[in-house]
């Protein structure tokens, strides 16, 4: 069976790829399927080398074709912070201390104007590869929202849903995020990558 790794240790990004593969017969992997996997360093200076480096440090390791995103947060009003340290803004993975640092930089702000961006990348061995993004728009605000959804999705308010992204059923968010719009751009052109 055809395999790829997703270049994670996420369950929750597991099986949405599980399920985005299925169709196509491909048995997807993860980090947490092997043994002492490499530490990765995320050095890159934008979401597409994040990406890069991560889908690299796989290929490299496993010989085998890798999945990799980077997604992040972009405020406009304070130089596109957090970005790609979003994850990390507060503290590694600290999701609470993250959201109140952003909500402490942004007051004061009238343009609370934000984009959701995430970039994926595609990696063979033989060095092929597909990059794609995908993008939201809307904005940041005072005060957190519904209880679905993780990171800053309370915070986040899509104007033309009336809704954070928190409040929104899965099905829901899925229709409109920057990760569903990357993956269905990637599955587009994933068979013509996928063949050698």
């Amino acid at each position: 069976m055809k395999t790829i790794v997703i270049a994670t240790k996420n369950q929750g990004k597991a099986r949405e790829y599980r399920k985005m593969f299925k169709a196509k017969g491909i048995n997807v992997k993860t980090l947490n399927d092997f043994d002492n996997p490499p530490k990765i360093k995320e050095t890159g200076h934008s979401f597409a080398e994040n990406a890069m480096i991560k889908a690299k440090a796989v290929v490299n390791w496993l010989h085998i074709p890798s999945l990799a995103d980077d997604s992040g947060l972009e405020v406009h009003s304070i130089n596109n912070e957090p970005g790609i340290y979003s994850a990390r803004y507060a503290g590694d993975h600290d999701d609470a201390a993250n959201k109140k640092k952003l909500l402490k930089r942004l007051a004061g702000h009238q343009d609370r104007s934000a984009t959701f961006v995430t970039c994926l990348v595609l990696l063979k061995p033989n060095g092929k590869k597909l990059i794609v993004d995908g993008k939201l728009n809307g904005e940041i605000l005072k005060t957190p929202r519904g209880y679905n959804g993780f990171g800053y999705d309370p915070l986040f308010y899509v104007p033309s849903k009336h809704q954070t992204l928190a409040e929104m059923t899965t099905n829901q968010k899925d229709a409109i995020s920057h990760r569903g719009i990357a993956a269905r751009k990637m599955m587009k052109h994933f068979d013509e990558w996928w063949q050698d």
